[in-house]
């Protein structure tokens, strides 16, 4: 059974990003196996072993995220008729302390949980099916199965002015063994140990960089040992900005067979040249088809 850590409804924020740095929650388990595209194993690292617990990033979609859970999790149990309630507690594994879970919703009579997401319309097609669904979502409901031992998770997705959709995502043991031995790798040869992950070329890598490391001296030191890599870069920077003009090239073919027209499709390809109503521009993207 898991632990229950520390209660949550009367829990002062910055107790509870405190509490958040003594394990990986689910939210953090996508990013560390790098497949988070707005988070990176060292901005986990950072959040974790900073001093002071970092805030949150706030944000428009964030806010309407959190405020629309709780009519999320309404219209999964109008649209399948099973009961839903919090929890209000923060969660640790009964075997490994570094795994913690702050639920959503626990599904009443089932062994079973419910996570709720909010997205728009743009991001429609990664909620067609529950195989699409982004990777870091389902490695986050595989975490919580593990820590609250769940037999399978629901994940509810409010697609705002669009669509409401759910699906059930079952125990995969083999998966679940898999993601403990990463975050188990992560917790003592990272976090305990305080060693910054290795870099992985990501845009959330390239952005904990920055945050971590403020330049303040102003000062020059020997550059050793990376002639090699310095090399390759220049030989990669030519490739990439041949490769960007033989793209846009093609891009540009592309919308002259448009002309005035929004689509082109055939049995494999899907091309649009549409106006967006917000910016007043037309938008071009390639698509395989369906």
């Amino acid at each position: 059974m898991p632990v229950r850590l520390v209660g949550t409804r009367e829990l002062p924020r910055d107790e509870w990003l405190r509490y958040r740095q003594q394990g990986i929650g689910g939210s953090d388990a996508g990013a560390i196996c790098g497949v988070n595209r707005f988070r990176s194993p060292f901005s986990v690292y950072m959040e974790k072993t900073a001093e002071t617990p970092p805030e949150i990033e706030d944000n428009e979609r964030m806010r309407q995220g959190r405020d629309l859970e709780d009519y999320c999790a309404r219209r999964f149990s109008e649209a399948t008729g099973l009961k839903v309630h919090r929890t209000n507690f923060l969660y640790r594994h009964q075997d490994h302390d570094f795994m913690l879970a702050d639920l959503d919703r626990v599904i009443v009579g089932e062994n079973a949980g419910l996570e709720c997401k909010t997205t728009s319309a743009w991001n429609a097609d990664k909620w067609k099916s529950a195989d699409t669904i982004p990777e870091s979502y389902i490695l986050q409901c595989f975490h919580y199965m593990e820590v609250m031992r769940f037999d399978y998770m629901y994940i509810a997705c409010l697609i705002l002015g669009s669509d409401f959709v759910y699906y059930r995502i079952d125990r995969d043991d083999a998966l679940i063994r898999s993601l403990i031995t990463v975050e188990k790798d992560f917790w003592e040869n990272n976090v305990l140990a305080r060693v910054i992950p290795d870099p992985d070329g990501s845009k959330a890598y390239d952005d904990a960089l920055a945050s971590y490391f403020d330049a303040k001296k102003e000062s020059v030191i020997p550059l050793i040992g990376f002639d090699a890599d310095l090399a390759r870069r220049k030989e990669l920077t030519a490739m990439i900005s041949r490769m960007e003009t033989e793209k846009k090239t093609i891009d540009q073919k592309l919308k002259l067979y448009l002309n005035e027209n929004e689509v082109a499709e055939n049995e494999k390809y899907r091309v649009s040249w549409k106006l967006s109503e917000v910016t007043g521009v037309r938008r071009f993207t390639v698509k395989e088809a369906a």
